[in-house]
């Protein structure tokens, strides 16, 4: 998790957080990626505050279906906590503590904001967690690009598809990492070595036969103590990977798993039925589902649902996940995203 530091005062940068009520939930995304504030405050003409929204509201929302284009009235906390300006530091230390926020915004008797104080936050330099990436698979729907080079080594961009997703998880902290391999894993092995040279520690986990999405996990010599994160190799991303462990740790999950929003037009005009009587038409629907977007974190609990050296795919852990009651949570992700499933969308990705 984040080390807390202080509490700073407020500083000119609080400006850049602001937004006005009229905006729509894209609008927010593009504040929290560009502010350093990890808030959007949304204020009226007056310039007073009408609330906040902060990342986790948006991936909630994207959740009920909502899309970047819906406005941000549908995504804001309306009562955020605020203090005035004569509140001391020690005040608003413990306000932060009491309802575990790292925000608190200043206004005055008219809520008119004037400020905003924040726990100064940094990610460590290291995370501990462990740093799974499954690159065992044939690539079939690659062939013939993957005849002679396994998946994980294609390049996007002059780079291996692996070595994008270890940077971008160096990035957030990470650096124990375990490699699952088995079709030419040793080209894997021969490109990545130890790590040493990425500045990172890799293990590899051998298959010895294909074991699907998930059931290499079985044969991790040793348990993680903690939860750790789980990475399909061809997928391409600019989700933070802190971000969606943090996450996990929030909702006190037993597994979580990156999903991304997809929406579907029928091409036809849909005529509800009851019997031979007409309910309804409906001119070309758009159907918004939820896809696994091939992230994951899971408590080290869950792999005493897997049996040693057994072939399972992600999609029925999760299905053993549920039927053993335990928790699975959904982590929405508006970020760019791809699986480079075809030779179109692995031009497309280095595009």
């Amino acid at each position: 998790m984040e080390t807390d530091s202080y509490i700073k005062p407020p500083n000119e940068f609080w400006r850049n957080a602001i937004l006005p009520e009229a905006s729509m939930i894209k609008d927010a995304v593009e504040n929290l990626n560009n502010s350093s504030m990890q808030i959007v405050l949304v204020v009226n003409d007056k310039t007073e505050l009408v609330g906040t929204i902060s990342d986790g509201d948006i991936r909630r929302g994207l959740l009920k279906d909502l899309t970047l284009q819906n406005p941000i009235t549908e995504v804001i906390q309306r009562n955020p906590v605020v203090v005035g300006r004569d509140a001391t530091d020690l005040e608003v230390k413990n306000i932060m503590a009491s309802f575990r926020i790292h925000h608190v915004p200043i206004v005055d008797q008219s809520q008119r904001l004037l400020g905003v104080h924040h726990m100064d936050s940094a990610p460590p330099d290291k995370r501990s967690n462990i740093f799974v990436i499954m690159a065992g698979g044939l690539g079939s729907r690659l062939m013939p690009y993957t005849n002679s080079i396994p998946k994980g080594l294609l390049t996007v961009s002059g780079k291996p598809m692996l070595e994008h997703i270890i940077t971008r998880a160096k990035l957030d902290g990470f650096h124990k990492f375990k490699i699952s391999i088995h079709y030419l894993g040793e080209m894997i092995e021969d490109y990545f070595g130890d790590g040493s040279n990425f500045g990172v520690e890799i293990e590899y986990i051998r298959e010895t036969s294909p074991l699907g999405t998930a059931g290499s996990l079985s044969l991790l010599t040793s348990a993680p103590d903690e939860p750790f994160v789980v990475s399909n190799c061809d997928v391409m991303t600019d989700i933070s990977y802190r971000r969606i462990l943090d996450y996990h740790l929030e909702c006190s999950s037993d597994a979580t798993m990156a999903v991304r929003s997809h929406a579907w037009q029928h091409p036809f005009g849909v005529v509800t039925l009851d019997g031979l009587e007409i309910t309804g038409i409906e001119e070309k629907p758009i159907a918004i589902t939820h896809i696994n977007a091939g992230v994951y974190v899971l408590n080290p609990s869950i792999l005493e649902l897997l049996e040693l050296g057994t072939p399972c795919d992600m999609t029925n852990l999760f299905n053993l996940i549920r039927q053993n009651r335990l928790t699975a949570t959904a982590f929405p992700i508006h970020e760019r995203w791809m699986d480079i499933g075809n030779e179109e969308q692995l031009i497309k990705a280095s595009e």
